[in-house]
């Protein structure tokens, strides 16, 4: 239950990143209410969350997944593209997230 209201939080973060790109500065109203709608659903996810766990080790586990899907949906959605050091440095985070919540098991 753990890791899937983190992959959740995560998800719903990002979807909120996404509407944040497409509200064009909060001056198309859908997109900008949905920034709000998302992000108020994250961070309810990631409130019941962290009553299972040390909160660094939970932010740092929503962020890591954050920042491998907002990878994700920039490549397929917006068709961005991203170096290899760039890439190099996702990985990294990834792995460190995932190296974290395996000190705190």
């Amino acid at each position: 239950m753990y890791l899937l209201l983190a992959i959740l939080a995560a998800i719903t973060y990002t979807v909120g990143g996404t509407f944040m790109k497409l509200s064009a500065g909060f001056s198309e109203f859908f997109p900008s209410l949905m920034v709000y709608v998302c992000f108020l659903i994250g961070a309810t996810l990631q409130i019941f969350l962290l009553n299972q766990t040390h909160m660094g080790l939970s932010y740092i586990l929503v962020l890591g997944l954050e920042a491998l899907s907002a990878l994700l949906l920039s490549l397929f959605f917006f068709k961005e593209s991203y170096s290899p050091i760039t890439l190099a440095g996702i990985f990294l985070v990834v792995m460190g997230t995932a190296l974290l919540r395996s000190e705190a098991q």
